[in-house]
This record gives structure tokens, C-alpha cells and sequence, in this order.
């Protein structure tokens, strides 16, 4: 069975060969280069000695030789050096893998994703951010293809049919690990690093604009036949068959071309701008128009699109790429206007680059959907092979959360401890106590980040999971504002009467709720009060959750509501250390240990017991 230190192994392996591949290719560079030299003085020697000693042509025929010798080192130079720049990416991309793994987040390209502050769970269950979720999972090329996934993550309610899907398509690209890292590769060729994000979404905005300023078909038929009748005119009056009567056409066809060129406005310019975008995506539909599906039929599905043999969706922005390239005669002002003086070059052009427009604008979408897609779905494929333990979670309609050996992601693997947690049967709210640093903040965002991965369509860090289709509300990272001019105990409150409101909206699926220390932002009594009321307003309602505290007295609504059960973290104090083993256990916590932290780090204590409220 593959674990994730023989996965470690495995990928260090791939690097370390990968390493001494690119050593042996940057010595070959690096003789090419000397190579080059070496013919250019020896061509220099022998030319100047053939001029001397033999005669001109000699020496012609020398240097000739010499140009020829050296554009085939050139070239070969030139692969070479595109080699080592695949290798190098290669070597990137498993040293990024390795990376996601051991979560050394210095190795990992930045998330782009965002969220707004009052999404239901965000930024409480770091899915965005520096060290998030997205950014641990996200290997996309492409802009929008990372935005995906970040949509999924984020879903504030689960759609079952879309999961199912996922799931199966994920299933297949976990077994397709050479697809998985060649889509990511191409994205890197494409944009040229690593490091550049795709827009793709700038060439579907080009397909999806208005009608243009093309020429109408009229007007290429009268400017073509105009410039036939230059040509003719021109060369009688040259041979003096007929008087020189062209600068009279020439005029009526200048006048008329300039006109009809002032109404294409900055087509030209657009399409210019798009000559990168097409030449990038070319490299990457070519893969997927010829990639062999047979053992992968949903994923075949998905890339329907791309198997039209007639609309192949390489060719097509291969066109428009020569299309775009012909217009760049508007570089050299002379040459076009040379060329245009003869022949309307430009509006020919334009009127292709139209037509192509309007076939592609209904399919470039499609292409870039199923491409957006495959990014969004390999993330969590790539991320569920890097992590064989991981499983696929079991999609019920039943309300009800059962986890075996849950842990986060989001911690390191050699440091993280998993707990089996089961809601939704007799009990629907979960009272958790425990000491300061025992673990019940990251206990309840082990709940979330699963849950959100669950419902994502990717694989989640348990041995097995079995849930239902919840709304996730989490209130565990609160922020006060100093800007908006309130304080972290209202920002709390905001934030309670949000979750709130959000569970006695009527809805088909429950809400799952997280809640961290509540009322932690106000005083020993007023907390429990408002605590206990809260407790019991949550209890009974459609939704499940649990909430965490230092306040034992809570732990009696045990007794006193129904569907509440209490448990806990504890820690044990060894050798003047504390120990934590993170384990979730049944019932109230036992312990305290804010006097003895305060102990340990050298604060003064009174020691006095009897001066302490009972617990």
C-alpha cells in the first residue's frame, strides 16, 4: 500500500534524476555554444584564406558554408535549450508537488483567490488566503481555471448531482498522473513561467463582443475589382496599349480604401493583442484533441469538444493566429502601406478574422469551459494521488456527519493527529471543552475543510467519511474593525446573528455550524448567560454543528436540552511540561490550565483556589 512517505520517496527520486538530467543538458548547451564560436572563427579563417589563395567564388562559397553550418548548430542549440527549459519545469512541477506534500509553503505559487468577508465560512476555515486550502491544492495554469476551483471550495450550498460528477472525474485523473502534470506543463508553456497565470477569458471577451466595423462583402468585391483594374491599366499604360488613365483609379480606389480602413477602428488592435493568447492556447487544445480516452470515459465525455475532427479546436486558433500575424504589417509603416496601395490587404483581413469570429463564438466558450474545468478537477485529482491515504467521501441524504480518522490538511502530515466524530443521530450540537492549546479550534475546522472538500468533489483527509448535504456556517476567526468602527465583541455578535438568521431560514439542507469560543469577547458571566441562550436557540433547529468553550458550566445543557452530548481535549503536565495529545475524548474536559501557562512562562500566580468562581 502506497503511504505518503513512499510517495515522498518517490517524487524525491523524479527530482533527483530530473536535477542530474538538467546538468547534463546545460554541459551539452554549454558545447554548442563553444561549438558556435568555433565555426564562426574557423569560417572566418577559412573564408579570408579562400578570397586569398583561391579566388571570390572560393571565398563565396566558404562563407556560405560557413552561414549554412552555423544556422544547423543554431538549431540544434535551440532545442536543446528548449529541453532544458522542459526539464526545468518538469523539475518545478515535482519539486511543487513534493512541496504540497510536506506543506513548505515557500515552494507553492501564491493563491489568487479571494473571498468576501461575510462568506459563511472562508476565511474561518482558511479556504483562501497565504496558507489556505486553494492555495495548497491549486495547480491551474489559468486564471479562471483556479477561480473554479476556489467556486467549488466555496459552494454555500452542495449540488449532489455536480459532487457525483466530480467525484468520478477525479476518480479517472487520479490514475492519470502523467495527464495531470503534462496539463499542468503545457499551462506553464503556454504562459511562459511558472510564475505567469493564463487570462483566458481575454480571447472569450473578444468572441463574445458586438458586431464590428468589418467590411461588407460589397465593399471587398468593389476595392478587389478596383485594385484588378489598377494592375490592368498599370501594365497596358506601361506597354502603351492604353493612355495612362490609372491614376485616376488608383485615386477612386485610395479614397474608398481609406475610408472603409477609418471604419475598422481599433479592430486590428484587439486582434493584435490576442496573438499571444491564441499561440499560447494552441500547445494546450493540441494535447487534448490528442490524448487517447479509452480507459477514461467520463473524462472523454468531458472533453467531447475538443474530439470534433472537423472544428479541432488547435486548427481553428491556428487560423485566426495567421490571420492576426498577416495584419501585423501595421508595424512597418512603409511595407503596409505599400502593400495596401496595391491590394486592400487589411480589410481582406479583417473580413477573415470577422468570419472567424462569429464561427468560433459559440464554441471558443465550450473549449475554454471543458479547459477550466480539467484544471479545477486535476487540482483535486493531483492532490488526492499526492495524499494515498486520503479517501473518497460517501454523499448521503441522510442529515447526519460520521468521520473516521479525520484530519486537516492544512497540517503537516507527520505532525497531525485524526479523531473519529459522528453528529446527526441522537445528538445534533456538540459541546466541546478543553484547555487552551488542546486542540478544539483546529478540531472544528478539521470538520469544515472536509466538509468542503467533500462537497468539491475531492477526496478528503479521513478513513472514511460519511455525510449528508449540509450548509457550512463557521464563526471561528473573528476580526474587529477599527475602520467600520466597531469592536471584536460586536464583530462577534455580527457574526452569531448571521449564522443565526442563516439556520431558521427554511431551506432542504440543513446547516452545519462551527463555532469557536463563543462569546469569548465579553465577561465570565455575561458570556455564559448569553451563551446558554444561544446553545439553546441552536438546539432543536434544522442543523447540526458544534460549538467549542472554556466554559465548563455550559457542559450541564448536556443534561437540561436534548440532542446536546459534551466532548473534550485534555492535557497532562510532565516534568513542568505540558503535553497535548489532541485527542477528542467523551465528555466535559476535567481540567484548566490558564494558571498553569502562566506558570510556565514565568507570570506571577496566586495560587489560591478558593479565590476562583467554581467550575
Amino acid at each position: 500500500m502506497t503511504t505518503t512517505p513512499t510517495r515522498l520517496d518517490h517524487l524525491q527520486r523524479q527530482i533527483t534524476r530530473l536535477d542530474r538530467r538538467i546538468r547534463t543538458l546545460n554541459a551539452r548547451s554549454d558545447r554548442f555554444v563553444r561549438i558556435r564560436v568555433g565555426i564562426i572563427i574557423a569560417g572566418l579563417i577559412v573564408t579570408f584564406l579562400a578570397f586569398s589563395l583561391v579566388s571570390d567564388t572560393a571565398g563565396y562559397s566558404m562563407a556560405g558554408l560557413t552561414l549554412i553550418v552555423f544556422l544547423i548548430a543554431a538549431h540544434y542549440h535551440r532545442q536543446v535549450k528548449r529541453s532544458i527549459m522542459q526539464h526545468h519545469y518538469w523539475w518545478r512541477l515535482k519539486v511543487t508537488h513534493h512541496a504540497r506534500v510536506k506543506l513548505d509553503w515557500s515552494k507553492l505559487p501564491q493563491s489568487r483567490a479571494t473571498a468576501a468577508a461575510e462568506h459563511p465560512f472562508a476565511h474561518d476555515l482558511d479556504i483562501v488566503g497565504t496558507h489556505s486550502l486553494h492555495r495548497l491544492l491549486n495547480t491551474a495554469a489559468s486564471d479562471e481555471g483556479g477561480q473554479r476551483l476556489a467556486d467549488w471550495l466555496l459552494a454555500t450550498e452542495p449540488d449532489p448531482q455536480a459532487i457525483a460528477q466530480r467525484q468520478t472525474l477525479v476518480a479517472e485523473l487520479q490514475q492519470l498522473t502523467h495527464f495531470r502534470d503534462r496539463l499542468t506543463l503545457n499551462g506553464w508553456l503556454a504562459a511562459g513561467s511558472p510564475e505567469t497565470v493564463i487570462q483566458g477569458d481575454a480571447l472569450l471577451a473578444w468572441f463574445q463582443q458586438g458586431a464590428d466595423h468589418s467590411p461588407s462583402r460589397l465593399d471587398l468585391v468593389l476595392l478587389s475589382g478596383l485594385a484588378l483594374v489598377n494592375a490592368v491599366l498599370f501594365i497596358a499604360a506601361a506597354l502603351d496599349l492604353l493612355p495612362a488613365i490609372w491614376p485616376i483609379t488608383f485615386l477612386i480606389y485610395t479614397g474608398y480604401s481609406l475610408l472603409r480602413l477609418r471604419d475598422l477602428g481599433d479592430l486590428f488592435g484587439q486582434s493584435m493583442a490576442l496573438r499571444d493568447v491564441t499561440a499560447n492556447l494552441h500547445g494546450v487544445f493540441r494535447y487534448l484533441e490528442n490524448y487517447a480516452y479509452a480507459t477514461s470515459p467520463a473524462l472523454k465525455a468531458l472533453c467531447a469538444p475538443f474530439l470534433d475532427a472537423k472544428q479541432r479546436p488547435s486548427a481553428q486558433l491556428a487560423q485566426i493566429g495567421r490571420i492576426v500575424t498577416a495584419t501585423s504589417l501595421r508595424g512597418n509603416p512603409i511595407l503596409w502601406t505599400m502593400i495596401n496601395a496595391v491590394v486592400p490587404w487589411d480589410l481582406w483581413f479583417a473580413a477573415a478574422l470577422a468570419r472567424k469570429r462569429a464561427q468560433l463564438r459559440d464554441r471558443m466558450p465550450q473549449w475554454l469551459h471543458v479547459w477550466y474545468e480539467l484544471e479545477a478537477l486535476s487540482s483535486l485529482a493531483t492532490f488526492g494521488w499526492l495524499n494515498p491515504a486520503y479517501t473518497r467521501p460517501i454523499i448521503t441524504d441522510s442529515p447526519r456527519f460520521e468521520g473516521v480518522a479525520l484530519g486537516h490538511p492544512l497540517i503537516v502530515h507527520t505532525a497531525r493527529v485524526c479523531n473519529d466524530f459522528t453528529l446527526g443521530d441522537a445528538d445534533s450540537l456538540v459541546i466541546i471543552t478543553g484547555s487552551n492549546m488542546a486542540g478544539k479550534s483546529s478540531f472544528l475546522r478539521t470538520l469544515g475543510v472536509n466538509l468542503a472538500l467533500a462537497y468539491a468533489g475531492g477526496p478528503v483527509n479521513a478513513q472514511r467519511l460519511e455525510t449528508g448535504l449540509f450548509r457550512v456556517f463557521a464563526t471561528i476567526r473573528i476580526n474587529d474593525s477599527v475602520t467600520e468602527g466597531y469592536s471584536y465583541f460586536y464583530a462577534e455578535v455580527r457574526r452569531l446573528k448571521a449564522l443565526l438568521t442563516e439556520l431558521e431560514r427554511p431551506h432542504a439542507y440543513p446547516l452545519f455550524f462551527l463555532i469557536d469560543e463563543i462569546f469569548k469577547g465579553t465577561n465570565n458571566q455575561e458570556r455564559l448567560i448569553g451563551s446558554r441562550a444561544y446553545i439553546r436557540a441552536l438546539a432543536g433547529r434544522n442543523g447540526i454543528g458544534a460549538i467549542s468553550t472554556h466554559d465548563l458550566e455550559l457542559t450541564q445543557l448536556a443534561d437540561e436540552v436534548a440532542g446536546v452530548r459534551n466532548q473534550h481535549f485534555r492535557e497532562e503536565v510532565v516534568d513542568g511540561e505540558m503535553i497535548f495529545d489532541y485527542q477528542l475524548r467523551a465528555g466535559p474536559c476535567p481540567t484548566t490550565n490558564a494558571l498553569k501557562i502562566m506558570a510556565l512562562a514565568g507570570l506571577p500566580v496566586d495560587d489560591t483556589k478558593s479565590q476562583l468562581p467554581p467550575q
